[in-house]
């Protein structure tokens, strides 16, 4: 199998954080079309805060770079610091709050599908759940590109290799 043309090393974090201090958010993003991951580097400026928030969908691994903070998660307050990992599952409320130098962590998480246009009726998946079943035929949820069967009912693309899913 041939890699991709990015497969392997993609920067350094020397690059990465060569940033200006100033510059906060995303300081960098796996950029690669073709993937199942998405890796961001996130810079919070000294004492500065990413608010309350919840991922419906996706668990989210985060590992701390550089500097310090804390993470509270479900109400809880914990001490970050360099080299911390934590697992946040889809669905738990996480809150950020950076140390007096900052706070800049690599996230990575299950790649998102992209936004595609639907029609305003329901479709046959949703109208069966809404009436307390789902159809006995599950071939509209095994992937044409890689035989993997979604794990959810509702799935639109493979969350494996991306590719749309039959209607």
């Amino acid at each position: 199998m041939a890699l991709p043309p990015t497969a392997g090393v993609l920067t350094t974090m020397e690059d990465v954080l060569a940033v200006p201090e100033d510059r906060g958010g995303a300081v960098w993003r796996l950029d690669p079309a073709a993937r199942q991951l998405d890796a961001n580097v996130i810079r919070v400026a000294p004492r500065d805060r990413v608010d309350r928030h919840v991922e419906p969908d996706l668990d989210v691994l985060l590992c701390v770079l550089t500097g310090s903070g804390e993470l509270t998660v479900g109400g809880e307050t914990q001490r970050l610091e360099r080299g911390c990992v934590a697992w946040l599952p889809h669905g738990t409320e996480r809150a950020l709050a950076a140390g007096p130098d900052g706070l800049v962590y690599v996230t990575a998480h299950r790649r998102r599908p992209g936004l595609s246009i639907r029609s305003a009726a329901p479709s046959a998946t949703a109208r069966a759940a809404a009436e307390g079943g789902e159809s006995a035929c599950l071939l509209h949820r095994i992937c044409p590109g890689c035989d993997r069967p979604a794990e959810d009912a509702g799935a639109r693309y493979c969350s494996r290799c991306g590719t749309e899913l039959p209607r």
